[in-house]
């Protein structure tokens, strides 16, 4: 069976607050992943075969100014900040500069938060589109990231302290991993005019994307699969704890703590009994800290499941996916009856073409 050519990949090279192209560049050994609720990466590595590569590289490549964009065709499939450069040369003399660059999320994770933000019955989207507000409206931070106006529909009282010099990417997740939270990204891709755009995904509880099912078969479209189940974070009993609260000096001080949840259903199913714990230094009222102490505790109480299904790129699978449902169909020795389920894409991970090897991409699953 003869294997379709995949379009080419393409590497942008951007001013970060400008978008102003500075520059196309061959890139080799590209690798590329993004995520729900983690930052994606892309590595690579510029050849620098003569002084004319070698001086356009140095005009486009300034890590923590440029910004990185992934052409696929004529679609865009990844964006982010270009944060490292490494010269490699090797025993023959070939030059190479070898790059990484994350997702648009680690630029809210480099900037601080240094004036106090307070909220009180603010829909969460909007607390969470008011911290990004905060990073891009001061001199110099406006990287174009955008969003829309949908609320969540569940408001929040917060007060975030200029003290605690946390990052926007910080709080942010912190404001979303509490009970009744919500999901945050930012995604990449063209408008209707060819634009580039940077836009903050929301969702509550979760992301979603696409209206029908894509359905993977294996044997079939499923190349190969790894299905871990890690019990090495569950637990079935659990407390959190916040900041320290003393008003008087004199005292010893101690933190504040979450009331302590036990799930007695998974001890009566003969489960033993496994403790957890988190910590939230930055809480101070105790209705917050049982709310994330809820949501960690849920989370917990399961093992974590994470499939991987590796699959053939094209078609319907691209980077869009991300949030997207996939019907996947399993029939092996450890599945004599065929699995037959449904998955959230949380992640993926792209190889493009090289030299005898196909184009895939890596699917990470999420196990309701």
């Amino acid at each position: 069976m003869s294997v379709p050519i995949a379009p080419p990949y393409r590497v942008l090279f951007c001013d970060l607050r400008s978008d102003q192209l500075l520059d196309a560049l061959p890139v080799q050994g590209v690798s590329l992943d993004d995520y729900i609720g983690k930052t994606g990466r892309m590595t690579g590595t510029v050849p620098i075969p003569n002084r004319a590569m070698a001086e356009r590289a140095r005009r486009a490549i300034l890590p923590g100014r440029t910004g990185v964009w992934i052409e696929r065709g004529r679609d865009l499939w990844w964006g982010g900040v270009l944060w490292t450069l490494a010269l490699a040369s090797d025993s023959r003399g070939r030059l190479g500069a070898q790059i990484q660059a994350g997702g648009w999320e680690s630029y809210l994770y480099r900037r601080l938060l240094y004036d106090t933000q307070i909220a009180a019955q603010v829909d969460q989207f909007d607390v969470a589109r008011g911290l990004v507000d905060y990073a891009q409206n001061t001199t110099g931070g406006n990287i174009g990231i955008t969003y829309d106006t949908d609320p969540s529909g569940v408001v929040r009282d917060r007060t975030f302290l200029r003290y605690d010099l946390a990052s926007i990417g910080d709080l942010l997740d912190d404001l979303a991993a509490v009970e009744n939270g919500f999901e945050w990204r930012i995604a990449s891709f063209r408008d209707s005019d060819g634009r580039r755009v940077k836009r903050l995904q929301l969702g509550h509880p979760t992301i979603r994307t696409g209206a029908s099912d894509v359905v993977l078969d294996h044997p079939g479209p499923v190349l190969s699969y790894t299905w871990p189940v890690d019990a090495t974070a569950k637990a079935n009993a659990w407390q959190s704890r916040g900041a320290s609260i003393n008003s008087n000096q004199a005292q010893d001080s101690y933190p504040l703590m979450s009331e302590l949840l036990v799930a007695d259903d998974d001890l009566a199913a003969g489960w033993p009994r496994l403790d957890g714990t988190s910590d939230y230094t930055t809480v101070e009222r105790q209705a917050t800290l049982d709310a994330h102490a809820r949501a960690d505790h849920a989370a917990a109480r399961d093992p974590v499941q994470i499939p991987e299904v590796e699959v053939l790129l094209g078609g319907t699978i691209t980077p869009a996916l991300l949030g997207a449902t996939v019907r996947l169909r399993i029939r092996d020795l450890w599945h004599p009856t065929t699995l037959d389920a449904r998955y959230r894409v949380v992640g993926m991970s792209v190889t493009p073409p090289e030299r005898g090897r196909p184009e895939t991409a890596r699917l990470f699953l999420e196990v309701p």
